[in-house]
């Protein structure tokens, strides 16, 4: 189960300054760096996190502002880390199938789905708008893993770029294989339970034989 933002798309940066800008269009005057580090948590709790006091309605105003603006001044300037393809190509040809789950909504990951070319290689997905709660609740995976039956837990692995990622997939049940592609520091992945550090998608492939999807390395999950 692969996260999206962050992990396969180069993201976080354009996520912190949309959620900035939305922030002071509000009165809000939150610097990008505290944003920064609550990137990988859907609306739903990174604005909680920021802004406890929020009312709900605030919050549902601030998070539209937010997703309307991402999608016209941000969504198009995104690009896909290298090596995304040739890793789910080496991943299909062990016969591992791949979904995503991702916080944002089903129309960003559609988007990135085309973006990273791989339709053809997914076989599901899912996305905020199928769950009630986002990253870091596990609902996210937990939704992702009813898609698998009958794989259970012990028999997946997550890849992620955030401790959010890392900590709604041990909520699941599942570990994490954490890409430092997403700007977080080793220590904040390690702390979150990261079961192995990688820098991207081109690591990943380029250190696969001793990874942990490894076909010699199944028994491990």
């Amino acid at each position: 189960m692969f996260d999206v933002d962050g992990t396969l798309v180069d993201t976080n940066d354009l996520h912190a300054e949309a959620w900035r800008q939305a922030f002071l269009h509000f009165g809000h005057d939150i610097d990008v760096a505290t944003i920064r580090l609550q990137v990988g948590k859907g609306g739903d709790n990174l604005i909680p996190s920021l802004l406890p006091d929020l009312d709900e309605p605030a919050r549902a105003a601030l998070e539209a502002y937010r997703g309307d603006l991402f999608k016209r001044d941000y969504l198009p300037r995104a690009v896909p880390f290298p090596g995304v393809r040739a890793l789910f190509e080496r991943l299909a040809q062990d016969g591992i199938r791949i979904v995503l789950a991702s916080s944002s909504s089903k129309a960003e990951v559609e988007y990135h789905l085309a973006l990273i070319g791989c339709e053809d290689l997914v076989f599901a997905f899912t996305s905020k708008d199928d769950v009630e709660s986002s990253k870091p609740c596990p609902d996210i995976f937990e939704a992702a893993l009813a898609r698998l039956i009958p794989l259970t837990a012990g028999q997946v692995l997550v890849v992620g770029d955030t401790p959010w990622d890392v900590e709604a997939a041990a909520r699941a049940g599942v570990r994490t294989i954490a890409f430092r592609s997403g700007g977080f520091d080793d220590a904040l992945l390690e702390e979150a339970g990261a079961w192995a550090l990688y820098d991207g998608p081109e690591d990943l492939l380029a250190r696969y034989a001793d990874s942990p999807f490894a076909r010699h390395a199944a028994e491990a999950f």
